[in-house]
């Protein structure tokens, strides 16, 4: 059921009443949640579920959920192989790929257990393999082992390495119909979800009138670019591309600054199809801030390959050609970027040539399938990545959370970098930040 909200969308379940009324019904709430990414919305829907007496909001500006970050992703299921042996990135892959499964079986969700192969074409990369593969091993990931050329072969007919680390736990999923269930989840417990609301101010709520108590109680005013205003006892933002611009409009740090990076995607021709079975990878080099072209399965039967890494010059922009005047300014004006790109210079370069030159990225592609030709693929879709940068040009590669002090700051909780993989982590990040606003909020 759809009804009107102050001019915006409000999705809601339960029995309709008048619009005129919304507003003044329905215009204060316990947590106000901003942001209607994967990230906020299992959040929202963990909060609601540990509290179903206290009243949620969820503020989206778009017209449709989980539409950029959520919607435009690889749609791997990770098993957690990367990240550093007992930090939070890999407990929260481990236990959220996990629960992803878990949660798709019980909810009726499509997925596949595909798998992955990293594969070591050169044999300066065993070393790094080997050292992958116990990383996995430390991390606990399922299932994992160390094949050689034969059992690539076995598993990837077309794919040639010498050594590889395969992950059978690694799997896909299409992470927007994801997502939307858990807004599923959410409104079906009493939630409200509102859309076309771009919160642009977060301040202090202005006095009541005289006999009322809602000041009090709901000191907190969220407003929108169209001037409409929530009122609430906290706020947890988790703005995604905009999470420092939401961190700053409450009074707290602009940093880390939030950098757009484009991946474009090539697709393999449907005839050619049978040349992959599941995600092929290489062997990440640590002298290269990215991770590197892959092969990856869709849940719609299409294969996509890549993607490069290359600066958007706006923060929702997946076209070459879009272009955004602040989120330029604000990407080239930053230290943090300037450093970046002088310290990887070269790799920088090199990924805008593949960019435009598909031939050359399809080289890079050859060395795990050499079956692959230039006329095997065509240009796809395209992603834009949150980066979180520091001053120092450093990739912010942890979790950061961000609150302040006053009457506000302290009533509001910023999740202001949720890196890489925080699809596949989404319910195990949910229960974390839902833990974080439990011990800040007096809930």
């Amino acid at each position: 059921m759809i009804r009107t909200f102050c001019g915006a969308t409000v999705k809601a379940v339960g029995t309709a009443r008048p619009i005129k009324e919304v507003r003044r019904l329905h215009s204060s709430y316990d947590v106000a949640v901003v942001g209607g990414g994967i990230v906020g919305l299992a959040t929202v829907r963990e909060l609601i579920l540990r509290h179903p007496t206290l009243s949620f909001i969820l503020l989206e500006k778009e017209k449709e959920l989980a539409v950029h970050q959520s919607g435009h992703n690889s749609g791997v299921i990770h098993s957690g192989i990367y990240y550093t042996p007992g930090s939070l990135k890999a407990r929260l892959c481990v236990r959220g790929a996990t629960l992803a499964y878990e949660y798709c079986d019980k909810k009726g969700l499509p997925y596949k257990k595909c798998g992955k192969l990293i594969v070591a074409t050169e044999q300066e990369e065993i070393p790094r393999l080997q050292a992958l593969y116990e990383r996995g091993m430390k991390n606990n990931v399922r299932d994992l082992s160390i094949v050689d050329a034969e059992g690539i072969r076995e598993r990837e007919p077309y794919c040639r390495g010498i050594m590889a680390l395969d992950s059978p736990y690694t799997g896909i999923v299409d992470w927007r119909m994801v997502a939307l269930r858990y807004g599923q989840d959410f409104e079906e417990a009493g939630g409200t979800v509102v859309t076309e609301s771009e919160v642009n101010d977060i301040c202090s709520a202005a006095e009541s009138q005289a006999g009322s108590t809602e000041g009090l109680k709901y000191p907190i005013a969220i407003r929108d670019k169209k001037g409409r205003e929530v009122r609430c006892r906290y706020v947890l933002t988790c703005g995604g591309l905009h999470s420092d611009r939401l961190s700053q409009i409450s009074g707290c740090s602009s940093e880390p600054r939030i950098v757009p990076f484009r991946g474009d995607y090539l697709v393999l021709k449907p005839e050619k199809h049978y040349l992959v079975n599941g995600n092929i990878y290489p062997v990440p080099d640590p002298r290269f801030p990215f991770l590197g072209v892959h092969f990856t399965p869709r849940m719609d039967g299409s294969v996509w390959l890549g993607p490069n890494a290359v600066l958007a010059f706006k923060r929702e922009g997946y076209k070459v050609y879009d272009f955004n005047v602040r989120d330029f300014a604000d990407a080239l004006s930053f230290r943090g970027l300037q450093r970046l790109v002088m310290k990887n210079i070269v790799y920088g370069m090199g990924e805008m040539y593949r960019g435009i030159f598909i031939g050359a990225q399809v080289k890079i592609l050859q060395k795990y399938i050499p079956e692959l030709s230039r006329s095997d693929v065509l240009r796809g879709p395209a992603g834009v990545r949150a980066q979180a940068l520091d001053r120092d040009g450093n990739l912010v590669d942890d979790f950061v959370f961000d609150g302040g002090v006053g009457e506000v700051g302290s009533r509001v909780l910023h999740v202001r970098n949720a890196p890489s993989p925080a699809a596949t982590s989404s319910l195990a990040i949910a229960e974390m930040v839902a833990d974080e606003v439990e011990k800040r909020f007096d809930l």
